[in-house]
């Protein structure tokens, strides 16, 4: 199913310089910065940051290739809540996104929203290291290091940040352009921002590393990995993108594994969820040398045993890639008779069925599965399973529960148009495409949908007052962003 959904655009790449971040709420003595609430919030307060927040995710849907997996978007919201829960000064919310990009990289920006490059999975050797990238950046977050930097850029030329908030805004739509302007914005005063993002980088590395041993993971995992960004800089012509965007001087490798150093020595394995959503990464959203190589899945099968499984997985996936749909099954159905609720299992057994032409099968699966009523993953497999056998109405049925508490999914959005469009129901497809347009900030086609929705359903209906409510709040959305689209 997912395999459908992936989009291939350009990327959008936002440097160091303007990760965000949320006001301070509380803080031990190690974590004490000077209080930045004041002066901060004099130039964005956290509602704004919300707010623009929004019109960005909105933006990189439409102009990055986020990653749509359910599976693999549980899995580092999942571990990137568990980090969340153990940093202090949090006042947003977060969310954590995947980009399909080969360049090694990952950047936060305004509302607690945090985007890693999918080639983190070849780059990190264990989950421990991951996590310390997503901590490092939690940590920009928390910190508020965008909302200071235009403090700083206010005191200093007035109207600069505005430009700048511009430029970045840009750079998410189209990012050559958008790095430009910027960079003509900040002409002048660049050596001291660039000068304070160093300082950010060890804060953030200071402030993630206490996260990353609070979540349970192992310290070291942060030195470990920026010694490996600082070898590979050192034998290569090109430099890691990470580093161009995270600067490494010596003293932020010394400072971090002088943190390290001076916190217990943990013995930390790997979650099983860690090597399944690294095979199946790399196996189905990677080019390049960011592949699923045969080197490593021979190195798992020689490993523990998770490592062994996410093998024996990764090896369905490989034959699932090339449509290989019997030489999948023969691998993962004793491992599904093994672990029937296994959610890694179920997807892929679920489109080994599509594929085979066998979608009944998959909906008797899915629907005795545990977790058919509650878990994400399970549900859209099996509305699309429904979808696949011609059963659109048992597929609208599930999709109006899940979009409802899942509004934010395109997926959802997406198999629901399908659902109703196979109903013949043009009112609640195009209701259902409005919102997927709107997602991507689409505003003005979100809005002509449905309106065309509305116009087919009897005038004073229900269905009429429902569309005409959300097309009031589109337009309320639409006059909110184009006060950013100006700065543009």
């Amino acid at each position: 199913m997912f395999n459908r959904l992936k989009k291939s655009v350009l990327a959008a790449l936002i440097p160091a310089l303007l990760l965000t971040p949320a006001l301070s709420t509380r803080a031990d003595v190690s974590d004490s910065l000077p209080d930045m609430g004041t002066t901060a919030g004099a130039t964005l307060s956290i509602n704004q940051e919300l707010q623009i927040g929004d019109f960005y995710v909105r933006q990189l849907r439409a102009s990055a290739p986020l990653i749509n997996d359910p599976l693999l978007n549980q899995y580092i919201n999942q571990l990137g809540q568990r980090l969340v829960a153990h940093a202090d000064s949090v006042r947003t919310p977060f969310h954590f996104y995947l980009i399909q990009n080969d360049e090694l990289n990952a950047f936060a920006f305004f509302g607690g929203n945090v985007v890693l490059h999918s080639a983190l999975f070849r780059f990190t050797d264990n989950e421990s290291q991951l996590a310390s990238v997503m901590a490092h950046e939690i940590s920009h977050v928390t910190q508020r290091h965008l909302a200071r930097a235009m403090e700083e850029q206010k005191k200093n030329a007035p109207l600069t940040w505005v430009g700048a908030l511009g430029s970045i805004l840009l750079a998410i739509a189209n990012p050559q352009a958008g790095m430009a302007g910027l960079m003509g914005t900040l002409a002048g005063t660049q050596q001291g921002m660039i000068s304070f993002t160093q300082s950010n980088e060890q804060e953030a590395d200071r402030i993630g590393i206490q996260v990353l041993q609070r979540a349970g993971f192992d310290p070291q995992a942060m030195p470990a990995f920026l010694q490996k960004l600082a070898d590979q800089s050192r034998f290569s012509s090109k430099p890691p993108e990470i580093l161009l965007t995270h600067p490494l001087p010596d003293s932020r490798l010394a400072d971090a594994r002088n943190r390290a150093n001076q916190m217990r020595p943990v013995v930390v394995q790997s979650s099983q969820d860690f090597y399944m959503a690294k095979v199946r990464a790399l196996g189905m959203y990677s080019t390049g040398q960011n592949q699923l190589t045969d080197e490593l899945l021979n190195q798992y099968a020689k490993g523990n045993s998770r490592e062994q499984q996410a093998s024996q997985y990764g090896k369905a996936v490989q034959f699932l890639q090339a449509k290989s749909f019997e030489n999948a099954k023969k691998i993962i159905a004793p491992m599904l008779a093994k672990q029937p609720d296994n959610v890694w299992f179920l997807d892929i057994m679920s489109d080994i069925d599509i594929g085979l032409n066998q979608p009944q099968q998959a909906i008797n699966m899915l629907s005795s599965a545990k977790g058919s009523n509650s878990n994400a993953v399970i549900q859209l497999n099996l509305a699309n399973a429904y979808v696949e056998a011609k059963q659109p109405a048992n597929a609208s049925r599930i999709l109006n529960r899940y979009t409802w508490s899942h509004p934010d999914d395109p997926n959802g959005w997406d198999l629901l148009a399908q659902a109703s469009a196979a109903q013949g129901l043009q009112d609640e497809e195009l209701s259902a495409r409005a919102e997927g347009l709107a997602l991507n900030g689409q505003m003005d086609q979100a809005i002509r949908a449905l309106s065309s929705a509305s116009a087919q359903v009897p005038i004073g209906s229900l269905k009429q007052a429902r569309y005409d409510a959300r097309i009031d709040q589109f337009r309320e959305l639409q006059k909110r962003f184009r006060q950013y689209q100006k700065g543009s």
